[in-house]
C-alpha cells in the first residue's frame, strides 16, 4: 500500500477553508436561533457510540457505519445520524422531563462510502426532534419549522415533498398481499426515484391489468390537496385511508401556518422505509436535484431504548446548502489593522483592546521600518481594511 503524501486526506473527508467555515457558522447560528424561537433546546451527544445500542438502532445500513474497537474489544461506531443518539438520551437522562420534548442539534456525522467522487463520509446536519406527540399538529410543526429553517439558512427557493409510509404499505398489501420481497423491491424503486425500474418490477409480477394499473397510478399521485381524493379512490385499505386522512390533516395545519405554497403531496416519496413509520418529507432547493433536508415520523425507534414514544423530526443537509445553494451571502466584516513602532506598542495595543470591546475585528503588527518615521497617529484605508499607524514621533516625543 502506497504511503499517503503529506497533504492528502482520506477519501470522503474535506478541509473547510475560512470562507466556507463562515458560511457553515452562519447557517448553524441562524438556524439554531430559529429553532430556539420555536421552543427547541439544543442537545449535544458523543461523536462515538456503542454499536450494539445506537449503531444497531441507526437508520444507516451496517456496511456504511464506521466501526472501531476500544481497549476492551467492544465495538464502537462514529455516529451516522443524530436521531438514534437523541432517542438514547430521551429514554434515559430526559425520562422525567414533561412531554412533548423539543430538541435541536448541529453536529458532524459519519457514513462510510464507496470511493466515488463527490461523496462525503463526514458532513454536517442541523435538525430537530419532537418527541411524545403523534398528532398531525406535531408533524405539521416540524414541516413548518423545516421551511423556516431553510429560509434562515439562506435558501430562498425550494419545495417540500410530503408523503406517507402507511399509504404505500396499505396499497401494496392490498394489491400483492403477503409478497414481502416483491413489496420491498417496489419500495426500493420508489426510494431511489428509479421509476423505470419500478415499472419493470411491476411487469415482472405478471399481475392482472387492474392490479398493474393501481401500482402504476402511484407515480401520478403528486400535487396539492386534491391528491388525497385520488389516493382514496385508488385504495380501500383501512391503513391507506387512515394514512391519507393524517397526511391531509397535516396539510390543513400547514395552510393555517401560511406555508402550504412551499409544500406538495407526493406519495412516491417514502424516505428510508426501514426507518420511518408515517409521514415523511424532503426539501429540494431550486439549484439542486438532491434534497437539502429530510424528515418524518419514526414511532418505533425509542422503544429500542426501552421507552415507547412517538416522535417526528427533520435534519437540514448543511453541506449541500453550503456547496450548492447560491443565494447564501456572507457579510464580510471590515477589519482594522493597527501598526505600531516599538516605542508606541502599549498605546497601540490599548487602542486595539478598546476597538475589540466595541465589536471590531482588529489585527496588530509591528510597524515596518520604512513607516517608522511617520509622526503621530495616522489612519488610512487599504482595500477592505482600515489601517491605523502608531509611528515613532518626531523629536523623540
Amino acid at each position: 500500500m502506497t504511503k499517503p503524501k503529506g497533504f492528502e486526506k482520506p477519501i470522503g473527508f474535506r478541509d473547510y477553508t475560512p470562507h466556507v467555515v463562515s458560511k457553515l457558522r452562519m447557517i448553524e447560528r441562524n438556524v439554531l436561533e430559529c429553532m430556539e424561537r420555536w421552543g427547541y433546546r439544543q442537545i449535544i451527544t458523543p461523536t462515538i457510540e456503542y454499536y450494539d445500542t445506537v449503531g444497531v438502532a441507526s437508520s444507516t445500513s451496517d456496511r456504511k457505519l464506521f466501526k472501531l474497537l476500544n481497549s476492551r474489544g467492544t465495538t464502537l461506531v462514529l455516529r451516522s445520524d443524530l436521531t438514534a443518539p437523541i432517542a438514547r438520551v430521551v429514554s434515559s437522562m430526559l425520562k422525567d422531563e414533561p412531554l412533548p420534548l423539543r430538541l435541536s442539534y448541529h453536529a458532524n456525522v459519519f457514513r462510510s462510502i464507496e470511493e466515488e467522487a463527490g461523496r462525503e463520509a463526514e458532513f454536517f446536519q442541523t435538525g430537530v426532534e419532537l418527541v411524545g406527540d403523534d398528532s398531525p399538529e406535531a408533524d405539521a410543526e416540524v414541516v413548518a419549522l423545516a421551511i423556516a429553517s431553510l429560509q434562515a439558512a439562506g435558501v430562498s427557493s425550494f419545495k417540500i415533498a410530503m408523503g406517507h409510509m402507511g399509504f404505500l404499505n396499505g396499497l401494496l398489501e392490498e394489491v400483492i398481499p403477503g409478497q414481502t420481497e416483491e413489496q420491498a423491491q417496489l419500495k426500493e424503486g420508489l426510494l431511489g426515484r428509479d421509476y423505470v425500474g419500478y415499472r419493470q418490477s411491476i411487469e415482472a409480477l405478471h399481475l392482472e391489468p387492474e392490479q398493474k394499473e393501481r401500482l402504476e397510478a402511484i407515480l401520478r399521485l403528486r400535487g396539492g390537496k386534491e391528491i388525497c381524493t385520488h389516493a382514496n379512490e385508488l385504495s380501500s385499505s383501512a391503513e391507506a385511508a387512515q394514512s391519507i386522512a393524517h397526511l391531509c390533516a397535516v396539510f390543513e395545519v400547514l395552510e393555517a401556518y401560511g406555508v402550504s405554497e412551499h409544500v406538495l403531496i407526493d406519495l412516491t416519496m417514502i424516505g428510508d422505509f426501514s426507518y420511518y413509520t408515517g409521514m415523511t418529507f424532503e426539501g429540494y432547493a431550486a439549484e439542486l436535484g438532491s434534497p437539502v433536508c429530510s424528515g418524518g415520523r419514526y414511532d418505533n425507534l425509542l422503544q429500542q431504548f426501552g421507552r415507547a414514544l412517538p416522535a417526528t423530526g427533520f435534519a437540514l443537509k448543511t453541506n449541500r446548502i453550503i456547496d450548492g445553494v447560491h443565494g447564501i451571502r456572507i457579510e464580510e466584516k471590515k477589519s482594522v489593522r493597527i501598526e505600531y513602532s516599538p516605542e508606541r506598542r502599549a498605546e497601540a495595543l490599548n487602542e486595539a483592546a478598546r476597538l475589540r470591546s466595541l465589536g471590531q475585528n482588529v489585527v496588530t503588527s509591528l510597524l515596518h521600518e520604512e513607516k517608522g518615521d511617520a509622526g503621530g497617529h495616522g489612519s488610512v484605508v487599504e482595500q477592505d481594511e482600515q489601517v491605523i499607524i502608531y509611528g515613532t514621533q518626531k523629536g523623540g516625543q
